[in-house]
């Protein structure tokens, strides 16, 4: 996994602009975090579930990847950028 400041990133409100205008926002926390609040268009993609869901996730346009440190949004993007998607923490 990709530390945090290796890989693209957006700043929260250019996020909320991108998503706007048609990202997609892959939601990386578990499920406990996922239920204590998220953003309503999020795809709820737990990391511990990405094995069998990894065809969930988009593989075109913009995607913005988050969670509540960005560390597991960090790595999951680092992989994605790496598969030629356009993703940002």
């Amino acid at each position: 996994m990709g530390a945090p400041d290796t890989v693209p990133s957006v700043s929260a409100t250019e996020a909320m602009a991108e998503i706007q205008q048609g990202a997609a926002l892959v939601d990386v926390r578990e499920r406990t975090e996922w239920d204590a609040g998220h953003a309503p268009q999020a795809l709820p993609l737990p990391l511990t579930e990405l094995g069998h869901r990894a065809g969930e996730l988009p593989r075109t346009g913009r995607v913005v990847v988050v969670c509540r440190s960005g560390r597991r949004s960090a790595g999951l993007v680092a992989q994605l950028v790496a598969l030629g998607v356009d993703a940002v923490n």
